[in-house]
């Protein structure tokens, strides 16, 4: 008899490799999404790569990644990962990035990068959260592509009101100074890893310091992306 190791976070029915957490057929639900647009990841039709407002105003990075809209059931279990401390969530979390990546590697020749980097919490936030949700779901990608994983690359200066809790033209405002890069990326290409793509205000401001560390590249991997 076989025994069931586990079952799908999604749908609960049983999964014979535990680590996956999630079953082929939610995977491919989830996965047969809309086409995207490189550049900022919102839904645009299936002949332009690229949307109409990024052919005019492009994010500063070379393209974003996403697993799927900030919708059940990924937002859900997005919450249950983030603010109820299932870390259990993230190998299966980061495995939808990936399965992205490789999508997109492969259909549209993207770099691969040569360092994987995480958007950091401020020190009391981590203290409070015990762990920084980003870092989980990068950890897990810089093993399986064999890149370099660099924790402590980008650090959190300065606590902030929590960007969700904030109207767009404040976001970017409430981030004035509150990163700094610690080491030289120089020529690197470089994936910044983050759960949540609102109105990019954060990556803005993280990328904007690694292109003045000369990286060659930077892309934006998040698991999804509000609309």
């Amino acid at each position: 008899m076989l025994t069931i190791k586990s079952r799908c976070w999604i749908c609960m029915l049983p999964v014979w490799q535990a680590s996956v957490g999630i079953c082929s057929w939610c995977e491919q639900k989830l996965l047969l999404d809309q086409p995207r647009c490189l550049s900022c990841a919102l839904p645009t039709d299936a002949v332009s790569i690229t949307c109409s407002a990024c052919q005019q105003s492009p994010f500063s990075w070379q393209g974003t990644i996403t697993a799927a809209n900030y919708l059940p059931p990924l937002s859900k279990l997005l919450h249950q990962f983030k603010f109820s401390s299932q870390t259990a969530l993230a190998a299966m979390l980061s495995r939808l990035i990936l399965l992205n990546y490789l999508h997109y590697r492969r259909h549209y020749q993207w770099q691969k990068p040569d360092v994987v980097v995480a958007v950091p919490l401020h020190p009391k936030r981590y203290q409070q959260r015990g762990f920084n949700q980003s870092d989980l779901l990068a950890r897990p990608l810089a093993r399986w592509l064999a890149c370099q994983y660099w924790p402590n690359a980008i650090r959190c200066t300065k606590l902030t009101s929590a960007q969700h809790t904030l109207d767009r033209a404040s976001r970017q405002h409430n981030l004035d100074r509150v990163y700094d890069v610690t080491t030289t990326l120089y020529g690197k290409h470089v994936a910044l890893v983050d759960d949540v793509l609102t109105t990019g205000a954060t990556a803005r401001e993280i990328v904007r310091l690694l292109q003045q560390q000369q990286a060659a590249s930077v892309q934006v991997w998040c698991l999804c992306r509000t609309l």
